[in-house]
């Protein structure tokens, strides 16, 4: 604590209030306390989630990534469509607002409407308050932008953002503050613990385990259960119990990660069958191997990650899929009474679905196999009463797991390469291997790991030098189109099948340029 790089210091955690929606609201001239919004896509239907719902709008209940017919009827309300481009164009122009009055070495941007400021040289600089200093930062990003924001003083990292998410909602002034003492005398006992930054439902759930319903209770806790339980993560939850954070921003500019990733994920609009699954995937990986080829890296491992739909159709299909348990909702869980479908008939082959001929009779025994695999993870028994978090991003699973049906597998490729020819090949071949043909799919995720830059990519005897160059070649200009007109300006046919959704969302991200 007498570290000279963290003692007197002031931080400040700057948050852009109801951010996609003031953005909306400021357009049209209307303010997020006033005015009822939320930006969810009209298209995609009454189920579709709403990215974000103005400040009126969770005035009168409604909660940010809830669903559209989950808004009471009575409420009348705009519904504006989702322009990601545009909210992040916005977010620029506001850091840049933050960049007049301080340094971009003394800020960490923390997502797109939120952010870190170390504070502690500027209040010396223009003699003022840390109180002062936020309220200047907020105000002028409300006169130029219209967009109202929250933040949280602390003396370190960790109690600004506890400030800004705790003690700042209470405050007529939208600013929190909060130092080591205040923090024992007003966090320490707060509760739910969720509530606190990096303790999840998850988390929260082990902790209860050993009668920790607070940060007071961990502080309580033998270190060795933590260490035990948590592993490295314990580190954390003992400084953060007491209101410790050694980390400074200037450490955050600094650190270099030992391994990198790059991940993709979606929700798919509606429930995809297990070929309009597939066309999904390959859009993301053609999506993901471009961004390799212009991050000019390799990769040596993938992951892929598939959700089931979660409909009341499901329930009907469970002694058929051989699934263990799906979810009708957070809490309500059904079980099948085998968690295997009939045996396979000999040779592997079994009864396939309408449509799908040999391919999928050829996946049997293996496909059986991976079901087992996901029996064997799924909860040891019902969530039941209180088993469900709800959050201000939506409902999950208190025990820190999927409730609802999925199939998740990665693989180390034993080579380093950008090849969208070999890495379709592996995610085809991973997706045959894991996914269900005969349940709806709700969510893709991949993931691309290890990697590193492109002179470690992995070349043998048997590597067609000229073909790599040439795929290389191909990609670099798809590059150098959709940089000049947009993403949407060059498209593989995949984009035109069935149940593509790549064309839409680079819209949504700035498909198209002026």
């Amino acid at each position: 604590m007498g570290d000279s790089a963290t003692e007197n210091r002031i931080y400040l955690c700057i948050d852009l209030k109801t951010f996609y929606a003031s953005v909306e609201c400021a357009d049209r001239g209307r303010d997020t306390l006033t005015c009822n919004l939320v930006v969810a896509d009209p298209d995609r239907g009454r189920t579709t989630i709403c990215l974000a719902v103005s400040a009126a709008m969770k005035r009168l209940g409604v909660r940010n990534r809830c669903r559209v017919f989950e808004i009471p009827d009575g409420i009348d309300y705009i519904m504006a469509r989702p322009r990601m481009r545009h909210y992040m164009e916005v977010s620029a122009r506001i850091y840049s607002i933050y960049l007049e009055y301080v340094s971009p070495d003394d800020i960490h941007v923390y997502s797109v409407d939120e952010c870190f400021i170390d504070a502690t040289p500027y209040l010396s600089l223009y003699r003022t308050t840390p109180r002062a200093f936020a309220r200047e930062l907020m105000d002028a990003v409300y006169a130029r932008c219209g967009i109202r924001a929250t933040a949280g003083i602390g003396t370190n990292l960790f109690l600004a953002k506890v400030a800004l998410d705790i003690t700042a909602k209470h405050v007529e002034d939208g600013i929190g503050y909060l130092d080591e003492e205040l923090f024992r005398r007003t966090i320490w006992r707060h509760r739910p613990i969720t509530d606190i930054w990096g303790i999840g439902p998850g988390i929260a759930a082990r902790l209860a385990k050993y009668g920790a319903a607070d940060l007071m209770g961990v502080a309580a806790l033998d270190e060795r259960i933590l260490y035990r339980e948590f592993g490295v993560t314990a580190e954390y939850l003992i400084d953060h119990a007491h209101g410790v954070e050694p980390c400074t921003i200037a450490e955050i500019h600094a650190y270099v990660p030992e391994a990198t990733s790059l991940t993709s994920g979606q929700v798919l609009p509606r429930s995809y069958s297990y070929g309009e699954g597939r066309t999904v995937l390959r859009e993301m990986v053609d999506a993901s191997v471009l961004d390799l080829v212009d991050r000019r890296a390799v990769c040596d491992a993938i992951s892929l990650y598939v959700g089931y739909a979660d409909d009341t159709r499901e329930r009907a299909r469970i002694g058929a899929s051989g699934s263990a348990r799906v979810g009708d909702g957070c809490g309500g869980l059904h079980q099948a009474d085998t968690v295997l479908a009939a045996a396979p008939a000999p040779g592997g082959a079994r009864d396939a679905a309408p449509g799908r001929g040999r391919a999928a009779a050829r996946r049997g025994p293996r496909h059986d196999g991976v079901r087992a695999r996901q029996a064997a993870r799924a909860p040891a028994g019902p969530v039941g009463a209180g088993g469900c978090f709800v959050g201000e991003h939506g409902t999950r699973p208190l025990k820190g797991r999927r409730i609802y049906g999925y199939a998740e597998a990665s693989r180390k490729l034993g080579e380093r390469t950008s090849s969208f020819k070999r890495l379709m090949a592996r995610f085809d071949a991973l997706y045959e291997e894991i996914v269900d043909p005969d349940r709806p799919i709700k969510r893709v995720n991949i993931g691309f790991g290890g990697l590193l830059p492109e002179e470690f990519a992995t070349e043998d005897l048997f590597c067609d030098r000229a073909a790599e160059q040439a795929e290389r070649d191909l990609a670099e200009a798809v590059l150098a189109v959709r940089g000049r007109y947009g993403k949407n300006a060059l498209l593989r046919g995949t984009s035109y099948r069935e149940g593509a959704t790549g064309r839409e969302r680079n819209e949504q991200v700035g498909g198209h340029h002026a």
